[in-house]
C-alpha cells in the first residue's frame, strides 16, 4: 500500500513534517507579508498532478 501511495506522489515520497513547518515559517514571517488569503498546498505535487501513477521508476 505505500509503495503505490509513494508511486502517485510526483515527489515519490510522503512528506516530512519539517518541510510543511518550514511552510508555516515562511507565511508567518516578512518574507510573506503580501500574501493574503491563499492556499498554499504541501503535498509533494499530488493534487497538481492527475493521480497517475508515475510513468519512470
Amino acid at each position: 500500500m505505500r509503495a503505490r501511495f509513494d508511486d502517485r506522489v510526483p515527489m515519490g515520497r510522503p512528506g516530512d513534517p519539517t518541510e510543511v513547518a518550514a511552510v508555516v515559517a515562511f507565511l508567518s514571517g516578512f518574507g510573506a507579508s503580501y500574501v493574503n488569503g491563499a492556499h498554499v498546498t504541501v503535498d509533494g505535487g499530488l493534487t497538481a498532478s492527475n493521480g497517475q501513477t508515475a510513468l519512470y521508476h
